[in-house]
């Protein structure tokens, strides 16, 4: 490690902390040349995680796709910045943990599972692309399943 300040290459750490959610490591350190103190951070380098369209083919994983899939979803619902954050945190860590390579299938389960829980338009708006709705009654269909498990159990039977 080497001063921003003066170059020189006789660095300490003073100080060690968890930092952003326990994600990465915040190191105050200090030149032993110049005296200046600096801070730096560690973290995991991402494992690539690659997703297996349809058709067959491969593409890298794409954060930024997923936001945008989520956010064409939740417009103008009353669904916070944060909100979107903490799902799509959610749904790359599940979909990291199941391996370097899924399928858009298990992408899409995924936030339509998300979603669900979080805003039920929003999660019919992206199960209608999602699922590729073609008629009303494909519409009816899900809504269906949708409001059969917000049902209460004791009036199910009835």
């Amino acid at each position: 490690m080497r001063c921003p300040w003066c170059g020189g290459e006789d660095v300490k750490v003073v100080d060690s902390r968890s930092a952003e959610r326990g994600t990465a490591i915040r190191r105050r350190r200090e030149c032993r040349s110049c005296r200046r103190r600096f801070t730096t951070f560690e973290r995991i380098e991402d494992i690539g995680l690659m997703v297996r369209k349809r058709d067959g083919s491969k593409e890298p994983w794409d954060r930024a796709k997923l936001l945008a899939g989520i956010r064409k979803a939740i417009v103008n619902r009353p669904v916070t910045e944060q909100q979107v954050a903490q799902i799509v945190d959610r749904i790359e860590s599940r979909l990291r943990r199941k391996g370097p390579e899924v399928s858009s299938e298990q992408v899409g389960l995924e936030v339509l599972q998300q979603l669900q829980r979080l805003d039920q338009v929003a999660y019919m708006r992206f199960a209608s692309v999602y699922k590729d709705f073609q008629q009303l009654t494909d519409f009816e269909r899900e809504l269906g399943i949708l409001l059969a498990k917000k049902e209460p159990a004791k009036t199910r039977g009835r």
